[in-house]
Formats: structure tokens, C-alpha cells, sequence
């Protein structure tokens, strides 16, 4: 009797939360509607992704005899965890094969490829099998036991999106959005929007400072909120002046055909206005501004991959109240290769590089005339310091 009421409350649980995919199924918006999605053309897996798949297609004929109804596909849209599948043939909703959803291997990424069943007759596909990773741009989520949540995979570039703001530009955002990108595998750039708020010279400072942090080799393009205007020429000149670009063009080029790019930010930075001027329509909803503090509201609430006309392909991420960092070491040392380098001279393998004697960091950069480049890596360098001690000890980065 026991056994039987048992499985009657799962039977009830699994018709109940049926239900409810399919009520949250019915309220996504419909895949024809949606303009913005690349082609199958414009988006591009690599070798080691073809073969995976070939594979794949070779184990389900020797073991179910045919394997017509398996197709290549990229994830190209999440909403609320349900995914959007682009094959060369259609773009359609997918859910998971069972055996995927016995473990976290199910939690794709915009951006993932992936072997997708598509029955004839059916609305919806299934994913059976994710295929392997050229990058994959992810944060830490939660706290000593949390998990690494997946942004986007297959990333070539990651822009580093920022408003410039009215008392000073937030290296210590950008810097940490460097980290994770450099460590995930991907390219670096900055894009600093609203200039025509800032003015001229916060512009130039602007930019002489993300590049002082980050190198001369990291990209720099200035945007404003509305291009072209007359008296921008000023703010645009001030921008080239720093080593910055100027302009949305400037930006596309950062992402050009059969790449693709992610935009990195907080809410309110204007991302989707950016995205709108790239796209050269108002294609994305975006929000109002706040006449307190000049910040936008936050409106993208689905992420999902943007074709840019005459460039490639960028993913529109919803803004990121916390980007921590655990386990970015590897891509600390990738933005700040000078410094790692001479931190591994260092008299004690736990320096902090603060006051410990034989410090070779500190006799490298302490007397120098300006230290923030080197404020912001002992910054992230002591914040992963201090994460990795807060872990619990199975925890296995």
C-alpha cells in the first residue's frame, strides 16, 4: 500500500510540473516573430565540433539503424531555460533527451552546439547530446557549495560593456569581466557607452585609465547614445587622443563575420541601446532612464544571439548584479602577465605582495609613478585568495 501511494504522489508531481512546462511553454514568444536570430550560415562550428557530431550520427545508425531524424544545431535563444535550436534546415524549441537530464549535463548555453532529434511531425526537438566547448564564459553562482553557471559558450570575444560615469570609470568591473573572459578562452575588449553624458575630458580620462589597467593591447571603443550629432566631434577627438575608437563601426569591427561576440555588463549600460545601433533599427526593447543617476532600467530578461548586418553574431545577456571570482587565476595571469610573472620570483609562495620581504612584485611596480594597475590585480588577486578559503573542501574547481 505504501509502495502504491508513493508512486500515485509522483505520478501527481510529474503531471503537475508537465503542466507547468507547458504553461511557461505557452507563454514564450513565438520563434517566427523573432527577427534578430542568425542563419545557419552565420554562426560556425569547428572542426573538433563536426567531428563529435559525425560521430555521434555514426553510434545512433550502428544502434538504432537509421539516423535521418539527427541534426546539427546551435542553441540560439534561452527562454527561462527553455532552448531555441537553429539547424540548417528550421529554428525550433527543444527539450532534453532523459538520459541528459539525470545530471547537470543538461544546462546548455546559448551558443552550444549541439545533435538535436527532430521528429517528423512534432513542434518540438530534443537535445541528445551537447557537443565539447571551444570556450565557455562562466561565473561563480552562490556561495561556499554554489556551482559555475554557464553565460555563453563558443564565445570568440567578450566586450566588456561600461557607462561612463560622472565621478570616474569602474576599472574594478572591467577588470574582473577581463578575468573571467580571458580564462573562458575568449578575445577582450572594452566598450565605454554614453559618452556624450560624460564630456569630453572624462572621456579621455576615461579610456587613459582602461588602458592603463588593461594593457594597450585591450581594444577601447567610445560610443554615444545617439549617433552622429554635430558637437560629438569634440568627445570623438578625446577618445582617439587616449588610443580609444570612436563610434558604433568601431565596435562592429570587433566582431566581424562568423564570430561571435557577448556583451558583458550591468543593468543600465546601455547594452540594448547599443545593440539597436548596431542592428540600425530598434529592434531590442530598452528601458528608461533614471534622472537621478542617468542609469537605464533593466530589459533584457531572455538571453539570446543577435545577427549584426556586416559583421557577425553578438549575445545579448541580461545584466549581472555579481560577476565573483573563483578559480580565475589562470585568467588573472592572462590579463596581467607581467605581474604574474614576476610574482613567481617571489620569496613565499603565499606573498601577497603587499609587505612580505623578497617580494618581487613589489620591487617591480611598487615604485612606480602610478599603481593602478597594480592596485587592481592585488584587488582580484586577494579576492580569490579569500574565495577559495571560504569553499568547502570537496569542492573541486
Amino acid at each position: 500500500m505504501a509502495k502504491r501511494n508513493s508512486r500515485a504522489r509522483r505520478s501527481i508531481r510529474r503531471k503537475a510540473q508537465s503542466k507547468a512546462n507547458n504553461d511557461q511553454q505557452e507563454l514564450l514568444p513565438a520563434l517566427s516573430s523573432l527577427t534578430e536570430l542568425p542563419a545557419f550560415d552565420d554562426v560556425h562550428p569547428t572542426d573538433a565540433q563536426l567531428k563529435a557530431y559525425e560521430d555521434y550520427r555514426e553510434d545512433v545508425l550502428a544502434r538504432e539503424g537509421s539516423n535521418h531524424e539527427l541534426f546539427l544545431g546551435c542553441v540560439v535563444r534561452l527562454d527561462r531555460g527553455f532552448p531555441a535550436v537553429l539547424t540548417a534546415q528550421d529554428v525550433f524549441r527543444a527539450e532534453f533527451a532523459a538520459r541528459l537530464t539525470k545530471g547537470d549535463f543538461y544546462r546548455v548555453a546559448v551558443g552550444d552546439w549541439v545533435c538535436v532529434r527532430s521528429p517528423q511531425g512534432h513542434e518540438m526537438g530534443v537535445i541528445e547530446k551537447i557537443l565539447p566547448r571551444q570556450s565557455d564564459i562562466a561565473r561563480w553562482k552562490g556561495g561556499s557549495r554554489g556551482e559555475r553557471q554557464t553565460l555563453a559558450a563558443n564565445v570568440d570575444v567578450v566586450l566588456v560593456v561600461q557607462a561612463i560615469e560622472e565621478w570616474r570609470i569602474t576599472s574594478g568591473r572591467i577588470a574582473r569581466s577581463a578575468v573571467v573572459a580571458r580564462d573562458c578562452g575568449a578575445r577582450v575588449a572594452v566598450v565605454l557607452t554614453k559618452a556624450d553624458l560624460a564630456g569630453a575630458e572624462l572621456v579621455e580620462a576615461s579610456v587613459t585609465h582602461v588602458r592603463e589597467v588593461l594593457g594597450d593591447e585591450c581594444p577601447v571603443c567610445v560610443v554615444a547614445s545617439a549617433e552622429p550629432m554635430a558637437e560629438l566631434s569634440s568627445i570623438a577627438d578625446a577618445a582617439r587622443r587616449a588610443g580609444g575608437s570612436w563610434g558604433v563601426e568601431s565596435v562592429r569591427a570587433l566582431v566581424p563575420a562568423g564570430q561571435v561576440g557577448i556583451m558583458l555588463g550591468p543593468s543600465g549600460v546601455g547594452k540594448s541601446t547599443l545593440l539597436n545601433a548596431l542592428l540600425g533599427r530598434e529592434a531590442l526593447q530598452t528601458g528608461s532612464v533614471r534622472e537621478v543617476d542617468g542609469v537605464g532600467r533593466h530589459t533584457t530578461v531572455a538571453r539570446r544571439m543577435v545577427a549584426i548586418p556586416g559583421a557577425g553574431t553578438i549575445v545579448d545577456e541580461p545584466g549581472l548584479r555579481t560577476l565573483q571570482l573563483v578559480g580565475h587565476e589562470r585568467g588573472l595571469a592572462k590579463v596581467f602577465p607581467d605581474i604574474a610573472q614576476a610574482a613567481k620570483a617571489c620569496k613565499f609562495r603565499d606573498c601577497t605582495h603587499t609587505h612580505e620581504p623578497g617580494c618581487e612584485v613589489l620591487a617591480r611596480f611598487g615604485s612606480q609613478a602610478s599603481t593602478v594597475r597594480l592596485d587592481a590585480y592585488l584587488s582580484l588577486a586577494n579576492e580569490m585568495r579569500q574565495s577559495a578559503q571560504t569553499l568547502d573542501p570537496d569542492i573541486v574547481l
